[in-house]
């Protein structure tokens, strides 16, 4: 039982009811109730080993969120599997995958359909340089990644904080300036655990972290053009331009803003998680150009338009995050 991501419906009602209390989500407060029965029944089932869990032979890293709804957690993958590689180590990715159409277990290369293997792992076999699977079994994922690459000697799963059967040595939990919302647990709030379940780190994106989190930071690394040749493209083209952007993420906001700390100037366009785009999506009268995610622009290659520019962003994270977890994984403690 994984919580299932918002669809548009549900992130407009997360505006209204998940981030405040309000007369719904304190109607919805009994069901909430229920599902942190079934919560903490799963989980005490797999601790318990009544349900069955997999150990693989190489460290599990897991980020994730207690929240529903993106945080931050692809820059924060692409940052610690660099930082590992940097440490002599051989990291390899899972993703569930969703979005697309494959369950998998399989190998996600560049240049592949977002609709087959899903926009984040397609982002992260394209920027990460380590291999990258999906499957909706990541234990099978997991297993299938490590028969094909014998140097894998760590494991960074995406998105998996709830997925039990796969166990891990370290987990990550990563939150932004909307924290834990009204503090309630699904359908009454956004919580998919209870917001004092333990985890080995907390990584707070663009916001002041609290005492024991640690910072991150997510800054621009440059903008290209969405197309077959992904040509570079300097700010200063844009001056003067009409500019629209797009964001079909999960917290669209985030990037809105931080066009406008680039000192862009725009008219805003909110998707939903995940959107699959089509051609008539992007049909803005008065418009020069269109701005969109990394993760927006691996699903709009095929539109053969040269007014799509991605930007490109990169997370910087506390050094001390990365010691922290060598020094746990190389002990190997299980969470």
């Amino acid at each position: 039982m994984e919580a299932a991501r918002p669809t548009f419906l549900a992130a407009g009602f997360a505006a209204r009811h998940w981030y405040r209390l309000s007369p719904v989500s304190v109607l919805l407060f009994p069901i909430s109730l229920v599902f942190r029965l079934l919560v903490a029944l799963r989980r005490l089932l797999f601790r318990a080993g009544a349900l069955p869990s997999v150990r693989l032979r190489v460290p599990v890293i897991v980020v994730g969120n207690l929240t529903v709804g993106g945080t931050g957690k692809t820059p924060l993958i692409l940052a610690l599997a660099e930082a590992l590689r940097r440490r002599g180590l051989h990291p390899g990715i899972l993703s569930r995958g969703y979005g697309g159409t494959d369950a998998g277990p399989r190998a996600v290369s560049a240049g592949e359909d977002a609709a087959q293997v899903g926009d984040e792992p397609l982002l992260l076999a394209e920027r990460s340089g380590c291999p990258v699977w999906i499957g909706a079994d990541r234990a099978a994922a997991a297993r299938a990644l490590l028969a094909v690459h014998a140097r894998c000697d760590v494991i960074l799963c995406d998105d998996g904080l709830q997925h039990y059967r796969l166990r891990r040595d370290f987990e990550i939990a990563v939150e932004d300036e909307r924290g834990f919302g009204n503090g309630l647990l699904l359908p009454a709030g956004p919580l998919r655990e209870p917001a004092d379940r333990c985890v080995d780190a907390t990584v707070v994106n663009g916001a002041e972290p609290w005492p024991g989190a640690f910072r991150m930071r997510l800054t621009p690394a440059g903008l290209y053009r969405v197309d077959a040749h992904a040509a570079p493209l300097m700010q200063s083209e844009l001056s003067g331009k009409k500019l629209h952007a797009v964001a079909g993420i999960g917290n669209p906001e985030r990037f809105f803003a931080g066009l406008s700390r680039m000192g862009l100037a725009f008219s805003a366009h909110p998707f939903p998680d995940h959107h699959a785009f089509r051609a008539a999506d992007l049909e803005f009268a008065d418009c020069d150009f269109v701005l969109m995610t990394e993760k927006d622009a691996v699903k709009c290659r095929d539109f053969g338009r040269r007014d799509l520019i991605a930007v490109r962003v990169d997370a910087e994270i506390d050094p001390s995050l990365t010691e922290l977890i060598l020094e746990r994984i190389h002990g190997r403690a299980a969470s």
